[in-house]
């Protein structure tokens, strides 16, 4: 799968918690360091939420650190507002 965002995107993200599959999310970085990742939700079972990344094969994502929990997510992104070329919704 190609890589929905690429390095250097800018995006606008929704303060949403009840992630759907196929979303793409910002979360908290479950190991330590504080970052925020952008992923795919995979699956929502309970609280639990699998994410992955668009390039499996260098993604670090749940099948690193594990399931999420869900009140660890910040948002949904929905909108790439740079750079220029670029923007649009994302899907």
């Amino acid at each position: 799968m190609e890589p929905t965002l690429v390095g250097g995107d800018r995006i606008l993200v929704l303060r949403r918690r009840s992630p759907r599959v196929g979303d793409i999310v910002a979360v908290g970085d479950p190991r330590p360091g504080g970052r925020l990742l952008v992923k795919r939700v995979a699956s929502v079972v309970g609280d639990q939420v699998d994410l992955e990344g668009d390039n499996p094969l260098s993604s670090t994502d749940s099948r690193d650190f594990g399931p999420v929990d869900r009140r660890a997510i910040v948002g949904r992104a929905v909108y790439r507002y740079g750079p220029p070329g670029r923007t649009g919704r994302i899907l």
